[in-house]
Order: C-alpha cells, then sequence, then structure tokens
C-alpha cells in the first residue's frame, strides 16, 4: 500500500485547508485510516481516524469541532477537513492506514501499517 498526501500550505489563522491522502496498491485490506501530525522538535500525534465504513471517527480534543475526516473508499481516498485553523496546528501531516482495524489502538501510531511521505500545514498569526 502506498500512500500519498496533498493539499498542504500556508494560510493565516482562522482559515481553511482540506488535506487529501490517496492510497494504492492492496487497498482492499486497508481497515481504519488515520491523520498525524509532528511539529518541529515534538512527537509525532494522533489528530484523526476513520474506521472502514465511516461508521465510528475519532479525534485529538484539540482538533475536536474544527477538523473533520472523512473517506471515499471507491476513490481510495481520506480527507482531513481543517477549520478555524490555529498557527499550533503548524506541522507536517502524515495519512496512516491500519490493516487490523483494532479500534482500540486507534490512537496509537504504531498501530498503523503504512505512511504517507507528509504534507506541511503552516499556520500564520
Amino acid at each position: 500500500v502506498q500512500l500519498v498526501e496533498s493539499g498542504g500550505g500556508l494560510v493565516q489563522a482562522g482559515g481553511s485547508l482540506r488535506l487529501s491522502c490517496t492510497a494504492s496498491g492492496r487497498t482492499l485490506n486497508i481497515q481504519l485510516m488515520a491523520w498525524f501530525r509532528q511539529a518541529p522538535g515534538k512527537e509525532r500525534e494522533f489528530v484523526a481516524t476513520i474506521s472502514r465504513n465511516g461508521g465510528s471517527l475519532d479525534y485529538a480534543d484539540s482538533v475536536k469541532d474544527r477538523f473533520t475526516i472523512s473517506r471515499d473508499n471507491t476513490k481510495n481516498m481520506v480527507y482531513l477537513q481543517m477549520n478555524n485553523l490555529k498557527p499550533e496546528d503548524t506541522a507536517n501531516y502524515y495519512c496512516a492506514a491500519d490493516t487490523s482495524a483494532r479500534w482500540i489502538w486507534r490512537k496509537s501510531a504504531s498501530q498503523y501499517d503504512y505512511w504517507g511521505q507528509g504534507t506541511l500545514v503552516t499556520v500564520s498569526s
């Protein structure tokens, strides 16, 4: 499975961006898909995750009510709509895919088998 992110860029605080992630390869094995982020000098952190059928979602507290994760299995894509962006949202955003569907570990980076290269989001104040 290969994952490629797009949609990052520079935006002012309060603005919006939509990240996209395209999966290719053995996509039928993909269960959970998620977004993580890593700011300079910080550890990678969980942002959001979505189950295969889209019925289960979860978000980090820091992004709840501002970010929305969605997926389109017909296109092998997952999205992250980010609204009301803040300077502290500045980071490299990574798409991740899991093949085991163990929901209990959904916020753990080690749960995910495949990762994209990341897309940079910079929010100016």
